[in-house]
């Protein structure tokens, strides 16, 4: 007698690591990220809506994928709606520094620098050199803003708060403003140069206060509070305006 064959199934492509979605009119990068802890596919959409992101358990294929977010396109399209744009740095548009709106005005010619200064009795930043490396100027002058105002509170935090930080570093975070490590590396958005100044200095006594209370309890919110008497505020303008401040492009 003939052994009886066993029909083979095909394996099913695994889903690009990397590739775009179209939704609400917009092309959107989207990243697929296996995860082995993962029991379900989960959807995120990353701050201002820059882009999309799916976790999926190990094996899952890519037409798996493509169905679940063909499920969760009208989710998707209604969120995207209530997203702010995100506007291009550029000449003639303005951005917010300190929370106060600036005029972006190139003036080619001299070196690369940004100068702050006021056109009409209105504040205007204007930037020298290549039109091409505007928003890159841009960025590099916020992070130096930080640097100098970030570091300044944090020593009068740290201060206040008994504690030192062990490192002060700025990233371009979309999930988060700050954080603070278990050893006291503290790590800032320099993004944050955009708010008001009670929101920046809010932000640093959040995370100074962590250098004592690593958590969210009672007793971290009690000395936020100590730090920061305007912390309810000021946590409720970031809450509400962080996402557009995080959708602003610079590149």
């Amino acid at each position: 007698m003939l052994p009886r064959l066993l029909k083979r199934t095909p394996p099913q492509a695994a889903p690009p690591a990397e590739r775009t979605h179209v939704v609400a009119g917009r092309e959107l990068p989207l990243k697929v990220v296996e995860n082995d802890r993962a029991r379900r596919l989960t959807l995120r959409i990353a701050a201002g809506g820059a882009g999309l992101r799916v976790t999926v358990p190990p094996g899952v294929s890519a037409r798996e994928v493509d169905r679940f977010l063909e499920r969760h396109r009208g989710w998707l399209e209604e969120r995207l709606k209530k997203l702010p744009e995100q506007p291009l740095v550029r000449p003639g548009i303005r951005i917010p520094v300190r929370g106060v709106p600036h005029l972006i005005v190139h003036q080619p010619g001299m070196r690369g620098m940004v100068t702050v200064t006021a056109i009409d009795g209105q504040p205007a930043l204007v930037v020298n050199g290549d039109v091409r490396h505007l928003p890159r100027r841009i960025a590099d002058f916020l992070k130096r803003e930080a640097r100098r105002e970030v570091e300044m509170l944090v020593a009068r935090h740290t201060g206040a708060a008994g504690r030192r930080a062990k490192a002060i570093r700025y990233k371009d975070t979309t999930s988060r403003w700050g954080s603070c490590t278990s050893d006291g590396v503290l790590s800032f958005s320099w993004r944050i140069m955009m708010a008001p100044p009670p929101v920046i200095n809010y932000l640093v006594a959040h995370e100074v206060a962590h250098l004592r209370e690593m958590n969210h309890g009672p007793g971290f919110w009690k000395l936020c509070k100590e730090l920061c008497p305007d912390t309810e505020r000021c946590k409720a303008w970031l809450k509400r305006n962080g996402t557009a401040l995080q959708a602003i492009r610079f590149g």
